[in-house]
């Protein structure tokens, strides 16, 4: 796999352990990286102080019930082949309860920093940047 195909794998693994309910795995994909939000200011880094923003999160039955949707992902490759950086919106649906409707709870964008370390690309820096916000009270506790 090329280098851009693995860091958009990677980027859309995050997506999917959250959505699975793995906030542990969420959480460890940061493990050598800084997680900052511009909403809150947070500047966060390794796993426990990740971990700590997605205990936040809802589980029903060990699911979010959310889906992230990834668009517009751009990844530009440094020329020393170790690091990169990427953009891409993101927006969050939600289901909760059985017979109502999907609703969008939240949108923005990630702007991310990566590295190459053992073989493997990784997050370096993630910023969240929230454009729209709807209803997270079935979300975030």
């Amino acid at each position: 796999m090329d280098a851009r195909a693995e860091i958009v794998a990677l980027v859309h693994e995050y997506a999917e352990r959250l959505d699975g309910g793995d906030l542990d795995g969420v959480a460890a994909l940061f493990e050598h990286a800084t997680w900052r939000s511009d909403s809150t200011g947070q500047a966060l880094r390794g796993i426990d102080e990740v971990r700590r923003v997605y205990d936040r999160v809802v589980l029903y039955d060990g699911s979010p019930r959310t889906r992230h949707l990834i668009t517009n992902l751009v990844v530009d490759l440094a020329p020393d082949g170790g690091t990169a950086r990427g953009r891409c919106c993101f927006t969050v649906l939600q289901g909760v309860v059985p017979g109502r409707p999907i609703q969008v709870i939240l949108a923005g964008r990630y702007v991310d920093r990566f590295e190459r370390a053992g073989g493997r690309w990784r997050f370096a820096d993630r910023l969240f940047v929230t454009d729209q916000v709807g209803d997270l009270s079935r979300h975030f506790r």
